[in-house]
């Protein structure tokens, strides 16, 4: 499947700040994707890491969460509507870091769930930055049908 742009998060998109939740690149909107984004296929959740994200020396946690909200401002108070929490990762350097948040790591490929809690509006991606501030890394979040087989698409410019 090629990765359409409607399908994506984030694309490389800056994924380390202070501690607390930060929302990461755009939101989908799921009323154009009615109720079943998949339609009627399995989809999947998967967040890939473009620059590793590590901390300035002290050794800290993060996870990734996939949230939905009624808002396209998804809140980052703690109530948003959460479909998937990822486990927790240390961030610390290359050489100390949990290996998926080196760069080219996969921290999360998961399925959606179609079940449970209902997805309100607008869906969206979180980094919770739980012990220590980060201070650089990036990531690239998206949903797709088949996670063996993505690949993204390549811009006008090429890249």
């Amino acid at each position: 499947m090629i990765l359409d742009e409607r399908m994506e998060f984030a694309d490389a998109a800056v994924a380390f700040g202070a501690l607390g939740h930060a929302l990461i690149g755009d939101v989908i909107d799921l009323q154009e994707l009615g109720r079943d984004p998949g339609n009627g296929e399995p989809l999947f959740f998967v967040v890939t890491v473009d620059t590793e994200i590590i901390t300035a020396g002290v050794a800290g946690t993060l996870r990734f969460k996939l949230v939905s909200d009624a808002a396209a401002a998804i809140a980052v108070d703690g109530t948003a509507t959460e479909h998937y929490v990822s486990h927790d990762f240390i961030t610390d350097d290359a050489a100390a870091n949990a290996p998926e948040l080196n760069a080219g790591g996969v921290p999360v490929a998961v399925a959606l769930p179609i079940e449970g809690v209902p997805y309100e509006r607008f869906l969206g991606v979180l980094v919770e930055t739980v012990t220590t501030a980060t201070t650089a890394g990036n990531i690239s979040a998206f949903l797709t049908h088949d996670v063996a087989r993505w690949k993204a698409k390549p811009n006008a410019l090429g890249a």
